[in-house]
């Protein structure tokens, strides 16, 4: 008695190469198909490494400043009317068991820069001057880019140091240390110039003198208007709770305590929060791929029926079209979605290169992106692959 045939299981190997050969016959199409599906996927790779890499920077820069740094500035007083802190607030603050060193800086009034004494008046780009304390940078953080801080030589004579917005806005350099620039009716000679301060943005667009020479040149009230504190990490809640009381006992409610560093958290959260949303514009992307995949494998299907016929009258099973044309949109979307990893994590990697950010780039975000490349040309290619299973052999072959 003669057994019935029973169809053999295609190799993977045969599974890819039929597939994929419909990809060859229109190279065009295939890539028209694949674009879709590789602008999605490189946005969304593209947002996920910009964003992991901006929030390794910040990390890092959170590690290398410390996140205890707290600043005291006056409150607006009862209708908004200007209120201060007393002159003896940093002296205060500096006797808390807890608190590590602290610094001040106090606004100069109606004191502005200039290149020289024939600008107006009015054009002064808002670039303000304030009376600083020597221990400023090693409080707050900063860095002396060119020249040098004030210091005890410098407290004798009209010197000024500039912030890193300061001196651009300026057009000064390292190169031009030594000049002179026109403070409150008198010279004053650019000792130093500073980097940008990560923790005290507000410091980059001033220019600093010291406090003696602010309060003899400058007509400087010496009250000031910031206290910067640095307070053991573990007893950082304790002294922000005392700090109001301790720097104006007399009125606490007009001080203003501040962590910069929840500041700089807050700025990487809302920026996690906007990557969320371009990441579902990016999914958004990736599913109207998906429909130019589908379109394009039905329109492959209508075009090969005389193939899938003559495959079927030669002895092909259903299950072994319905798999070649899934293979083929599968391999369509894939193509894209490699395309779509690599142009997207390139991208990544230039802008934090040039933010100058450690590169990071999601493992998550690259397997995520592939296998919803995956899944989504499955869903496809589907029903394209079903209407071909379907299709009889002379059904087939008579178009």
């Amino acid at each position: 008695m003669t057994q019935p045939l029973t169809p053999r299981r295609m190799p993977l190997g045969d599974v890819v190469r039929t597939g994929g050969s419909g990809l060859r016959t229109h190279p065009l199409r295939v890539l028209l198909s694949a674009l879709g599906i590789a602008i999605g996927i490189a946005a969304m790779i593209a947002i996920v490494g910009i964003s992991s890499s901006g929030k390794a920077g910040l990390n890092a820069i959170l590690d290398r400043l410390g996140t205890n740094m707290l600043a005291v500035a006056p409150a607006k007083g009862e209708l908004g009317s200007d209120v201060t802190l007393p002159p003896e607030a940093e002296t205060m603050i500096g006797r808390i068991s807890s608190v590590e060193s602290v610094t001040a800086i106090g606004a100069v009034k109606g004191v502005n820069v200039y290149r020289n004494d024939r600008i107006p008046v009015t054009q002064s780009n808002g670039i303000t001057v304030v009376a600083s304390r020597p221990g400023l940078p090693e409080v707050v953080g900063a860095r002396v880019a060119a020249g040098s801080w004030l210091g005890a030589a410098s407290s004798p004579y009209p010197s000024v140091v500039l912030g890193a917005t300061t001196a651009r806005w300026l057009g000064l350099s390292g190169s031009n240390l030594g000049g002179q620039l026109w403070l409150g009716g008198r010279w004053f000679t650019v000792v130093g110039i500073l980097d940008p301060i990560e923790l005290a943005e507000e410091l980059d667009v001033v220019a600093f003198v010291t406090w003696e020479r602010a309060t003899a040149d400058l007509g400087f009230d010496g009250h000031p208007s910031t206290v910067y504190v640095r307070a053991q990490e573990s007893a950082i809640t304790a002294v922000h709770g005392l700090l109001a009381r301790t720097a104006n006992p007399r009125s606490p409610q007009d001080v203003r305590v501040s962590r910069p560093s929840d500041a700089l958290a807050a700025k990487a959260a809302a920026d996690e929060a906007l990557a969320g949303l371009l990441v579902g514009l990016g999914a958004v992307a990736l599913l109207v791929g998906g429909v130019g995949v589908a379109n394009t494998m039905v329109i492959s299907v209508l075009e090969r029926r005389s193939e899938i016929g003559l495959r079927r009258s030669l002895g092909a099973t259903r299950s072994q079209i319905w798999l070649q044309f899934l293979t083929e949109s599968l391999l369509l979307s894939l193509l894209g979605g490699l395309a779509g990893v690599v142009v997207g994590g390139l991208a990544a990697a230039a802008y934090a290169a040039s933010q100058q950010w450690q590169i990071v780039l999601p493992g998550w975000a690259v397997f995520g992106g592939l296998a919803a490349t995956l899944l989504i040309g499955g869903c496809a290619g589907m029903y394209p692959a079903v209407r071909a299973a379907r299709l009889s052999p002379t059904e087939a072959l008579t178009h």
